[in-house]
């Protein structure tokens, strides 16, 4: 029997993702008890208006996040987010700095590579803004190399907040591989063996969005 596990964090007005960037806002433009005087008795609707950063909670970065010549959401090949063969590999037990020799021993080629740092544990607090665990440069061009299809993170960034170079988003995204960010639950995802899906609206013009990142297990 399969089963699905949720990797998303939850949505909601006001909370911040990313230190600097604005909360998501939620307004109705149509409430439930003007909706009454429209529809028959017992007849209700909510319509709301949502302002969000694309960088919001969990969400996908496409190579225009990084490129302006780069892929947008809107052109990112299903096949790279949905039902991908999985590999989830334990980083909890290092230090902030997540290595080539972490990846080697995996099989990474075609596969939603999803590096389980444990720092989703901090989510919502201040601890989580600061001192992110990340891949070192080394570890990307493993994970190029290799040909991942995906490589996923339940982090801040996947890459060091103090290095403004950025290595894993312009390694990654410059290869068409795209990064899922602020991933969560990692722990209830097998090593090998899940399937991996993380699927943005496919928004153009734009380069990041939040999904519902889920594994099936079994």
């Amino acid at each position: 029997m399969s089963r699905f596990v949720d990797l998303s964090h939850p949505v909601e007005a006001g909370m911040i993702t990313y230190p600097g960037l604005p909360a998501p806002e939620v307004h109705a433009v149509l409430d439930r008890a003007t909706s009454e005087a429209r529809y028959a008795p017992g007849v209700s609707f909510q319509i709301d208006l949502i302002t969000l950063c694309g960088n919001t909670g969990t969400y996908v970065d496409s190579p225009f996040h990084r490129y302006a010549d780069g892929a947008d959401l809107a052109g990112l090949p299903l096949e790279r987010l949905a039902d991908l063969p999985a590999v989830r590999i334990d980083a909890t037990g290092g230090g902030r700095a997540i290595d080539a020799p972490a990846l080697e021993p995996w099989d990474l080629r075609g596969r939603a590579v999803l590096v389980h740092t444990g720092f989703s544990r901090f989510w919502r607090t201040d601890a989580y803004l600061h001192d992110n665990p990340f891949l070192t440069r080394a570890a990307v061009e493993l994970l190029v190399r290799r040909g991942a299809a995906l490589v996923g993170i339940d982090s801040l960034n996947i890459d060091d907040t103090g290095d403004a170079a950025r290595p894993a988003h312009s390694d990654l995204l410059a290869a068409g591989i795209p990064i899922v960010e602020h991933l969560t639950n990692l722990v209830e995802v097998p090593v090998d063996g899940a399937r991996f899906t993380a699927v943005p609206v496919p928004f153009r013009g734009t380069g990041t969005f939040p999904v519902r990142a889920f594994a099936i297990v079994g």
